[in-house]
Protein backbone atom coordinates (compact mmCIF):
# COMPACT_ATOMS: atom_id res chain seq x y z
CA UNK A 1 0.00 0.00 0.00
CA UNK A 2 1.37 3.55 -0.57
CA UNK A 3 1.93 6.67 1.57
CA UNK A 4 -1.22 7.71 0.11
CA UNK A 5 -3.61 4.89 1.41
CA UNK A 6 -1.90 5.34 4.69
CA UNK A 7 -2.88 8.93 4.61
CA UNK A 8 -6.72 8.08 4.03
CA UNK A 9 -6.31 5.43 6.58
CA UNK A 10 -5.06 7.61 9.40
CA UNK A 11 -7.01 10.69 8.30
CA UNK A 12 -10.75 9.05 7.92
CA UNK A 13 -10.35 5.54 9.56
CA UNK A 14 -11.69 4.18 12.88
CA UNK A 15 -9.79 3.58 15.70
CA UNK A 16 -7.11 5.12 17.95
CA UNK A 17 -3.77 5.12 18.40
CA UNK A 18 -1.56 2.93 20.33
CA UNK A 19 1.41 5.12 22.06
CA UNK A 20 4.36 2.37 22.46
CA UNK A 21 7.03 4.62 22.86
CA UNK A 22 8.13 4.86 26.06
CA UNK A 23 11.91 6.04 25.99
CA UNK A 24 15.40 5.04 27.55
CA UNK A 25 13.90 7.17 30.92
CA UNK A 26 10.52 5.77 31.18
CA UNK A 27 10.87 2.20 30.09
CA UNK A 28 11.77 1.10 34.05
CA UNK A 29 9.06 2.58 35.17
CA UNK A 30 6.75 0.61 32.04
CA UNK A 31 8.27 -2.47 33.16
CA UNK A 32 7.62 -2.36 36.78
CA UNK A 33 3.97 -1.48 35.82
CA UNK A 34 4.33 -4.94 33.58
CA UNK A 35 5.27 -6.77 36.33
CA UNK A 36 9.48 -6.63 35.96
CA UNK A 37 11.56 -4.97 38.68
CA UNK A 38 14.88 -3.22 38.04
CA UNK A 39 16.99 -5.92 40.12
CA UNK A 40 15.32 -8.11 37.15
CA UNK A 41 18.15 -6.49 34.85
CA UNK A 42 21.58 -5.10 34.91
CA UNK A 43 22.13 -2.37 31.65
CA UNK A 44 20.11 -0.94 29.24
CA UNK A 45 20.70 -3.67 26.35
CA UNK A 46 18.68 -6.03 29.06
CA UNK A 47 16.56 -3.38 29.80
CA UNK A 48 15.50 -2.64 26.12
CA UNK A 49 15.13 -6.60 25.43
CA UNK A 50 12.66 -6.90 27.87
CA UNK A 51 10.34 -3.49 26.83
CA UNK A 52 10.58 -5.38 23.02
CA UNK A 53 9.45 -8.09 24.06
CA UNK A 54 6.66 -6.58 26.11
CA UNK A 55 5.68 -4.46 22.98
CA UNK A 56 6.19 -7.71 20.56
CA UNK A 57 3.58 -9.31 22.56
CA UNK A 58 1.27 -6.20 22.58
CA UNK A 59 1.48 -5.82 18.96
CA UNK A 60 1.10 -9.88 18.27
CA UNK A 61 -1.63 -10.41 20.33
CA UNK A 62 -4.47 -11.48 17.96
CA UNK A 63 -6.96 -8.37 19.66
CA UNK A 64 -4.10 -5.73 18.46
CA UNK A 65 -5.72 -5.59 14.98
CA UNK A 66 -6.04 -2.91 12.63
CA UNK A 67 -10.18 -3.28 13.30
CA UNK A 68 -9.65 -1.05 16.32
CA UNK A 69 -6.08 0.11 15.87
CA UNK A 70 -5.35 2.66 13.33
CA UNK A 71 -1.50 3.59 14.37
CA UNK A 72 1.28 2.69 16.62
CA UNK A 73 3.89 5.26 18.23
CA UNK A 74 7.48 3.58 18.34
CA UNK A 75 10.11 3.80 19.92
CA UNK A 76 13.62 4.62 17.82
CA UNK A 77 15.63 1.61 20.03
CA UNK A 78 12.27 -0.66 18.45
CA UNK A 79 12.48 0.53 14.87
CA UNK A 80 15.94 -1.20 14.98
CA UNK A 81 14.40 -4.08 15.85
CA UNK A 82 12.43 -6.83 14.36
CA UNK A 83 9.21 -8.59 15.07
CA UNK A 84 8.75 -11.50 13.95
CA UNK A 85 11.75 -11.59 11.77
CA UNK A 86 10.55 -8.19 10.14
CA UNK A 87 11.09 -5.18 11.21
CA UNK A 88 8.86 -3.61 13.64
CA UNK A 89 7.23 -0.77 11.53
CA UNK A 90 7.08 -3.15 7.99
CA UNK A 91 5.21 -5.93 10.35
CA UNK A 92 2.79 -2.90 12.14
CA UNK A 93 1.85 -2.26 8.19
CA UNK A 94 1.88 -5.27 6.05
CA UNK A 95 1.26 -7.66 8.55
CA UNK A 96 -1.20 -5.88 11.02
CA UNK A 97 -2.68 -2.92 8.74
CA UNK A 98 -1.46 -0.25 11.73
CA UNK A 99 0.08 2.65 10.37
CA UNK A 100 3.66 2.98 12.02
CA UNK A 101 5.17 6.30 13.60
CA UNK A 102 8.20 7.01 15.66
CA UNK A 103 8.52 9.35 18.52
CA UNK A 104 11.93 11.24 17.05
CA UNK A 105 12.05 13.77 20.01
CA UNK A 106 15.12 13.32 22.59
CA UNK A 107 13.30 14.07 25.61
CA UNK A 108 12.95 17.62 27.45
CA UNK A 109 14.87 20.52 28.66
CA UNK A 110 14.43 22.02 32.25
CA UNK A 111 11.06 24.15 32.94
CA UNK A 112 11.73 27.89 31.68
CA UNK A 113 8.83 30.22 31.46
CA UNK A 114 6.34 27.82 32.55
CA UNK A 115 6.89 25.38 29.88
CA UNK A 116 9.46 22.47 28.73
CA UNK A 117 11.07 22.53 25.12
CA UNK A 118 12.61 19.89 23.69
CA UNK A 119 16.22 18.90 23.61
CA UNK A 120 18.37 19.92 20.51
CA UNK A 121 18.18 16.71 18.08
CA UNK A 122 21.42 17.00 15.95
CA UNK A 123 20.90 13.73 14.50
CA UNK A 124 17.48 14.47 13.02
CA UNK A 125 18.02 14.24 9.40
CA UNK A 126 19.55 10.96 9.53
CA UNK A 127 17.24 9.56 11.75
CA UNK A 128 14.22 10.94 9.62
CA UNK A 129 15.85 9.24 6.66
CA UNK A 130 16.68 5.83 8.96
CA UNK A 131 12.67 5.95 9.45
CA UNK A 132 11.49 6.71 5.72
CA UNK A 133 13.73 3.95 4.65
CA UNK A 134 12.36 1.05 7.29
CA UNK A 135 8.71 1.55 6.70
CA UNK A 136 7.60 5.02 9.07
CA UNK A 137 4.80 7.29 7.71
CA UNK A 138 4.84 9.74 10.83
CA UNK A 139 6.77 11.02 13.58
CA UNK A 140 5.90 11.87 16.96
CA UNK A 141 7.77 14.88 19.38
CA UNK A 142 6.68 15.69 22.80
CA UNK A 143 6.72 19.22 24.60
CA UNK A 144 5.15 20.25 27.93
CA UNK A 145 3.23 23.45 29.01
CA UNK A 146 3.05 23.70 32.98
CA UNK A 147 1.15 27.03 33.46
CA UNK A 148 -0.16 29.53 30.95
CA UNK A 149 2.42 31.91 30.04
CA UNK A 150 2.32 33.61 26.48
CA UNK A 151 6.10 33.72 25.96
CA UNK A 152 6.60 29.93 27.08
CA UNK A 153 3.32 28.51 25.00
CA UNK A 154 4.75 30.43 22.15
CA UNK A 155 8.74 29.35 22.38
CA UNK A 156 6.36 25.39 22.43
CA UNK A 157 4.60 26.25 19.23
CA UNK A 158 7.57 27.92 17.68
CA UNK A 159 9.68 25.18 17.81
CA UNK A 160 6.98 22.50 16.83
CA UNK A 161 6.24 23.54 14.15
CA UNK A 162 9.80 24.39 12.63
CA UNK A 163 10.29 20.32 13.68
CA UNK A 164 7.54 19.51 11.52
CA UNK A 165 8.40 21.52 8.64
CA UNK A 166 11.56 19.16 8.82
CA UNK A 167 9.66 16.11 9.20
CA UNK A 168 7.32 17.10 6.24
CA UNK A 169 9.84 17.79 4.65
CA UNK A 170 11.42 14.40 4.40
CA UNK A 171 8.62 12.84 3.46
CA UNK A 172 6.65 12.02 6.91
CA UNK A 173 3.94 13.70 8.83
CA UNK A 174 3.90 14.71 12.24
CA UNK A 175 2.02 14.47 15.07
CA UNK A 176 2.75 17.66 17.09
CA UNK A 177 3.03 17.37 20.65
CA UNK A 178 2.50 20.29 22.53
CA UNK A 179 1.44 18.53 26.24
CA UNK A 180 -0.93 20.75 28.72
CA UNK A 181 -0.08 19.21 31.92
CA UNK A 182 -3.25 18.03 33.71
CA UNK A 183 -2.06 19.17 37.05
CA UNK A 184 -1.80 23.15 35.52
CA UNK A 185 -3.64 25.41 37.83
CA UNK A 186 -4.59 27.16 34.96
CA UNK A 187 -4.99 24.34 32.30
CA UNK A 188 -7.85 26.45 30.36
CA UNK A 189 -6.34 29.05 29.76
CA UNK A 190 -3.17 27.13 28.59
CA UNK A 191 -5.32 25.17 26.13
CA UNK A 192 -7.11 29.11 25.18
CA UNK A 193 -3.65 30.21 24.73
CA UNK A 194 -2.16 27.02 22.42
CA UNK A 195 -5.08 26.83 20.64
CA UNK A 196 -4.73 30.15 19.50
CA UNK A 197 -1.03 29.74 18.48
CA UNK A 198 -1.72 26.77 16.91
CA UNK A 199 -3.76 28.17 14.65
CA UNK A 200 -2.53 31.03 12.97
CA UNK A 201 0.59 28.68 12.23
CA UNK A 202 -1.73 26.50 10.56
CA UNK A 203 -3.34 29.11 8.55
CA UNK A 204 0.02 28.77 6.75
CA UNK A 205 0.11 25.54 5.41
CA UNK A 206 -1.28 24.86 1.80
CA UNK A 207 -1.63 21.71 0.13
CA UNK A 208 0.29 19.54 3.30
CA UNK A 209 -1.10 18.51 6.81
CA UNK A 210 0.29 18.09 10.43
CA UNK A 211 -1.41 15.99 12.85
CA UNK A 212 -1.88 16.80 16.44
CA UNK A 213 -1.76 15.20 19.80
CA UNK A 214 -3.39 17.25 23.03
CA UNK A 215 -4.03 17.09 26.10
CA UNK A 216 -7.82 15.90 26.55
CA UNK A 217 -9.20 19.56 26.65
CA UNK A 218 -10.92 20.69 30.11
CA UNK A 219 -14.05 22.50 28.05
CA UNK A 220 -15.95 19.34 26.27
CA UNK A 221 -15.06 20.30 22.30
CA UNK A 222 -12.70 23.36 22.98
CA UNK A 223 -10.79 21.93 20.03
CA UNK A 224 -13.47 21.12 17.24
CA UNK A 225 -11.97 24.07 15.28
CA UNK A 226 -8.63 22.06 14.74
CA UNK A 227 -9.88 18.96 14.26
CA UNK A 228 -11.79 20.29 11.19
CA UNK A 229 -9.02 22.76 10.28
CA UNK A 230 -7.97 21.77 6.31
CA UNK A 231 -4.14 21.67 7.84
CA UNK A 232 -5.02 19.20 9.96
CA UNK A 233 -4.84 15.58 9.34
CA UNK A 234 -6.19 14.03 13.02
CA UNK A 235 -6.22 15.18 16.13
CA UNK A 236 -5.23 12.16 18.85
CA UNK A 237 -5.64 13.03 22.50
CA UNK A 238 -3.23 11.33 25.09
CA UNK A 239 -4.38 10.34 28.36
CA UNK A 240 -1.87 12.49 30.56
CA UNK A 241 -2.28 10.60 33.96
CA UNK A 242 -5.93 10.46 34.42
CA UNK A 243 -7.02 6.77 34.86
CA UNK A 244 -8.20 4.89 31.97
CA UNK A 245 -11.92 5.15 32.65
CA UNK A 246 -11.83 9.21 33.28
CA UNK A 247 -9.72 9.53 30.60
CA UNK A 248 -12.48 7.63 28.04
CA UNK A 249 -15.06 9.41 29.76
CA UNK A 250 -13.57 12.64 28.76
CA UNK A 251 -12.26 12.05 25.23
CA UNK A 252 -16.03 10.05 24.35
CA UNK A 253 -17.55 14.49 25.39
CA UNK A 254 -15.21 15.07 22.13
CA UNK A 255 -16.74 14.42 18.80
CA UNK A 256 -13.58 13.69 16.38
CA UNK A 257 -10.87 13.69 18.62
CA UNK A 258 -9.46 10.08 19.16
CA UNK A 259 -6.93 8.33 21.87
CA UNK A 260 -3.42 8.00 21.57
CA UNK A 261 -2.97 6.19 25.06
CA UNK A 262 0.18 4.93 26.31
CA UNK A 263 -0.43 4.45 30.58
CA UNK A 264 -3.77 4.06 30.00
CA UNK A 265 -3.55 1.07 27.52
CA UNK A 266 -1.14 -0.61 28.69
CA UNK A 267 -2.90 -0.94 32.58
CA UNK A 268 -3.60 -4.54 33.49
CA UNK A 269 -1.06 -6.18 31.71
CA UNK A 270 1.53 -8.35 33.12
CA UNK A 271 4.17 -10.78 32.63
CA UNK A 272 3.17 -13.52 34.44
CA UNK A 273 0.02 -13.68 32.21
CA UNK A 274 -0.60 -16.19 30.65
CA UNK A 275 -0.98 -15.70 26.58
CA UNK A 276 -4.93 -16.08 27.00
CA UNK A 277 -4.80 -14.00 30.16
CA UNK A 278 -2.59 -11.13 28.67
CA UNK A 279 -4.71 -11.19 25.31
CA UNK A 280 -7.90 -10.61 27.36
CA UNK A 281 -6.36 -7.74 29.64
CA UNK A 282 -5.33 -6.11 26.40
CA UNK A 283 -8.84 -6.65 24.71
CA UNK A 284 -10.37 -4.88 27.74
CA UNK A 285 -8.33 -2.16 27.49
CA UNK A 286 -8.74 -1.55 24.10
CA UNK A 287 -12.30 -2.04 23.37
CA UNK A 288 -13.50 0.98 25.67
CA UNK A 289 -10.90 3.43 24.57
CA UNK A 290 -12.08 2.29 20.93
CA UNK A 291 -15.56 3.07 21.91
CA UNK A 292 -14.35 6.58 23.07
CA UNK A 293 -12.86 7.25 19.84
CA UNK A 294 -15.61 6.71 18.03
CA UNK A 295 -17.46 9.53 19.12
Amino acid sequence: MSHAQQSARFETGHGFIAALDQSGGSTPKALRAYGIEESQYSNDTEMFDLIHAARTRIITSPVFTSERILGAILFENTLDRDIQGKGSAAYLWEDKGIVPFLKIDKGLEDVTDGVQLMRPNPGLGDLLARARDKGVYGTKERSVIHTATTDGITAVVDQQFQLADHVLDAGLVPIIEPEVSIDAADKADAEGILKEQILTRLDSYTGTKVALKLTIPTVDGFYSDLIAHPAVARVVALSGGYSRDDANARLARNPGLIASFSRALLDGLSADQDDDQFDKALDAAIEPIYQASLT
